[in-house]
Parts: C-alpha cells; structure tokens; sequence
C-alpha cells in the first residue's frame, strides 16, 4: 500500500457523484483500514474490501476501530462519517465536498440572507411535502401551524393503517428504550435520515448550518432536507416495522430504511430537491454539479477573474503568480 504523500490527488471527475452511491453502509465490532483507495473493515471472519467512493454515509458501531489512513480516504472521497451508538444514529463528522465549486454555497447563503427569499425556499419546502396545497402568502407562523397538522395526520393515518397504536411521539434524547416500538422506530429512522441529509449537503457543498425552517443549530439545513421526506418514507416505513414486531427494531428499521431508499432512487431525489430549491435556473448545469475545479478572484460588479495572476492595473492583466 502507497503511502500518503506518493498519491495523486483526487479530481472531482474521479469521483462517484452523490446520486449514484450506496445511502449508507453500517459496521460494527471491526477494524477500519485502507487498502489503495478502498477500505477494508476486518472482523473475526475475515477482510471486506469497500470501494470508498461508492459510499454515501458510512456509520460505525459499537466496537469499531479505524485507521487515520481510512479515515483520510473516506475524506477525499467526500463520505460523510457517523460514530452510531448501538441503539442510536448521531452524526459526528463528515468528509469534505465532492463539490469543488462554491455555486450552491453562495446561492444558500444568497436566498438565506434576504428574509423574503428565505421566506420563498421555506414555502417552497413546504410544497414539495404537501404538493396538495399551495403556500403562497402563508407566514412562517403559517406554515409551522400547517405543517404540524399535516404531521399529526400523517401519524394517525399510518397508525389507522398498520394497526399500530399511536399515543403520541415520545423521545428522551439519549434514552433511545424511553419510547414504545413505534416511537423507537421513528427515532431509528429519524435519525438516519439525518445522517443521509448530512452527507448530500455536505458533498454538494453547502452549508449545514444555514437552514430556511429550522434555525439557530449548526446542522438547520440538514434538519431542512431530513424533513422534506419525513412524511413521504420515515415514518410510514417506522410504522411498518412496528407492526412487524417489537424485537430488533433499530436495526430492523435501519436495514429497511437502506433498502427503501435505494428503491426510490433517493438521493438522486435529494440532490435535485436541494438544487431546485437554492439554484432553480441552474439546476442541471455542469457548474452546480461541482465538475469545475476553478479558483476565481472578485473583481467589481460581481466580474470574475482568474486567480493565480497579480493584478497591477483596471484591465485584468498580470504575472502568474507561482
């Protein structure tokens, strides 16, 4: 194996984009490690080799061990990395972007500081959960008001449907068996989406921390992005496992989620959702796919000019710098 340092860097053509990789990979009771650009997780029946650009969210276990080499790859690669405790899904680190450019970046931070195109993607969000409704001229006040209605319903529509009972959501943060069944299901698969939304945001180069409907938290707009499909697949899919039985559901409803969203093509979904939402007019174009790899210089007038040259007079002329 090469070390570090005799290793070309990664471009953002050799990278697998968001859309076309696993959701998540989930690994417990073994030791991380890398081998080329792969990772190899070894447990007492031998060596898994994983192609560590395939990799959306890689979740670790109770009793995993990793490597700073692994851990380097999976950075380049642009995996998000969550330590899972063994109930529990909590996201605690994440790898760079798989987006070199800063488009998306600037069009969140654009559309968030302008409190009427903040306003705009919240009601935007809220029509992509509820196409049935149309939320023009709704206030925030508004929009929460309808949002938890539609919630409520939705709980009691799929508890109607299962036959599970429903008495409300109950969650300790950080008792994950406070809950009864159900209630522990919609954690597990809360939570994982959380970590999925994460892993999209980040690779595409966006903020966490600048969201449209939550606020004040540094992962507000991953919460944003969980929440758009809350509705549509975690909790029908919570409820399901419940009505399965009450024994392993964690893992159960993590398994399920997985293969849930490799069926609806999800993360081809969230990636266009974010797009539409923060970039409609460029929501296909190669720049907002993060295919450049181009560092520009501000001039006046939102012009850009190339960088790595000094600029000595009003025409955009200079030496290379290096």
């Amino acid at each position: 194996m090469s070390t570090v340092s005799k290793r070309p860097a990664l471009s953002p053509r050799q990278l697998t984009r968001t859309d076309e990789r696993v959701s998540f990979i989930y690994l417990e009771r073994c030791t991380i490690h890398r081998d080329a650009n792969a990772i190899t997780a070894q447990d007492a029946e031998g060596t898994t080799h994983i192609p560590s650009a395939t990799i959306g969210t890689l979740l670790l276990g109770p009793g995993t061990r990793i490597t700073h080499q692994a851990m380097s790859v999976l950075g380049e690669t642009g995996a998000a990395v969550c330590w899972v405790g063994e109930h529990g899904v909590r996201y605690y680190a994440s790898g760079r972007a798989l987006s070199r450019s800063s488009t998306l970046m600037e069009a969140q931070a654009r559309q968030w500081a302008n409190p009427r195109s903040r306003l705009a993607v919240a009601r935007k969000m809220y029509q992509l959960r509820f196409p049935d409704e149309d939320p023009a001229g709704l206030t925030r006040h508004e929009l929460l008001g309808r949002e938890g209605r539609r919630v409520k319903d939705c709980y009691r529509a799929e508890a109607a449907r299962t036959g599970v009972p429903w008495r409300g959501r109950r969650y300790t943060p950080g008792d994950f068996n406070s809950g009864d069944a159900v209630n522990q299901a919609v954690t597990a698969a809360a939570q994982c989406m959380y970590g999925i939304a994460h892993a999209v945001v980040t690779s595409l180069g966006c903020s966490p921390a600048l969201g449209f409907i939550h606020s004040g938290h540094e992962l507000s707009f991953v919460l944003d992005v969980a929440d758009l499909y809350k509705t549509d697949i975690g909790i029908p899919l919570a409820f399901d496992m419940a009505a399965q039985g009450e024994e392993d559901i964690g893992s159960r409803t993590r398994r399920a989620l997985r293969d849930r969203i490799n069926e609806t093509s999800l993360l081809n979904r969230c990636v266009d959702d974010i797009k539409r939402l923060l970039l409609p007019e460029a929501a296909h174009s190669s720049d907002s796919q993060g295919d450049r790899d181009v560092v520009m210089l501000q001039s006046d007038r939102d012009h850009q000019v190339p960088s790595g040259v000094n600029y000595d007079g009003p025409e955009p002329y200079g030496e290379d710098v290096w």
